[in-house]
């Protein structure tokens, strides 16, 4: 299974990450310092992802954060894991991933979610109406956001920068519906599989027996996004997990905040419906050593057929997730391929 791992992608979706008694701004750091660490690495792309009024999550302007990290950085692949479209024109996004793209040239992706990452409350305040939060109006949005990039149907409006200025666009999604509209566009399809594993195996069922070839793929190509966590022992490893499973309880409960540390998480009182809840959250991701993570991402690949993994590491200190990712490029994939 190990080989296994090798012979696929490997990529890394951060979520800035702030932790307890830090600030964003030295979560945007740390975030941009594994930026240019994975880039070094080998990892294929590096995505951002848009979350809004969560405490612990940093990366709520997706365009402007991937901007610096283009500065940053000078080959991997940027983009975003997503922009929630339901949150914005597509005018807007258009313009802002045209100018990323006619600034850095064939480093652009533009990953696209139908969900609004938030709460109702919070994406309302984004979209100021209620026009347009529905998922029932996201295919006629998407299409309009594909024709600001393409000019197919010329009307009154020109994106610029935008038009001739494509990104390469995905579709994300938790669920069947995105994995179905990507299969029908000829779109590539990332899974969110890092907080949806039981719905993995029949969303990328159901986009790949509903993919039409197009003129942005042949045949269908699929990601699967999932939480991984590597240290020098399985010990250690599940030791660091402890924030992000308490963060995510925490969040799922209407209580969002930082990270806390690995000691603060360990002491938490759970009650055993809260044990339970976190164990089943770590099903069917990879936490562990070397060895351990290499088991688990290789079984995840003979489960899913998966094109590329997506890694994200959402661990306290910015050194243990520098050195997960290392630790994965060294021990489980062999070394990454330069020319992937």
């Amino acid at each position: 299974m190990a080989r296994r791992v090798i012979d696929v992608p490997m990529s890394v979706l951060d979520l800035a990450p702030v932790a307890r008694g830090a600030t964003a701004g030295e979560a945007l750091r740390h975030t941009t310092e594994l930026a240019r660490r994975t880039e070094e690495l080998g990892y294929r792309r590096f995505w951002v992802a848009e979350h809004h009024n969560m405490p612990a999550i940093a990366s709520s302007a997706p365009a402007v954060l991937l901007a610096h990290l283009a500065a940053n950085t000078s080959t991997i692949r940027l983009g975003s894991g997503g922009v929630m479209l339901p949150n914005h024109a597509p005018l807007v996004v258009a313009e802002q991933f045209g100018t990323l793209e006619a600034l850095h040239p064939g480093r652009i992706d533009l990953g696209i979610g139908r969900a609004p990452g938030t709460d109702q409350v919070t994406a309302l305040a984004l979209r100021r109406t209620m026009e347009g939060l529905s998922a029932e109006h996201f295919p006629r949005e998407l299409a309009d956001l594909m024709n600001y990039f393409s000019g197919a149907e010329p009307g009154p409006i020109t994106a610029t920068p935008g038009r001739g200025q494509s990104p390469a666009v995905w579709l994300l999604g938790s669920s069947g519906f995105s994995a179905q509209l990507a299969g029908l566009l000829g779109l590539p399809f990332s899974f969110a599989h890092h907080f949806s594993a039981q719905h993995t195996i029949p969303a990328l069922q159901l986009y790949r027996d509903s993919f039409r070839p197009s003129q942005w793929l042949d045949r269908p190509y699929a990601m699967v996004a999932v939480n991984a966590i590597c240290a020098d022992t399985d010990e250690r490893a599940q030791w660091l997990a402890g924030p992000a499973g308490l963060s995510f309880l925490k969040l799922r409960s209407g209580r969002p905040e930082p990270l806390v540390t690995p000691k603060e998480a360990a002491a938490y009182p759970y009650s055993e419906l809260e044990r339970e809840f976190v164990a089943q959250r770590r099903d069917g991701q990879a936490t562990g050593s070397p060895e351990t993570v290499a088991r688990q991402l290789g079984a995840l690949l003979e489960r899913t057929g998966s094109d590329e993994l997506m890694l994200t590491t959402m661990v306290y200190d910015v050194a243990d997730r520098v050195r997960s990712f290392e630790l994965i490029a060294e021990k489980v994939a062999g070394g990454l391929r330069r020319d992937a």
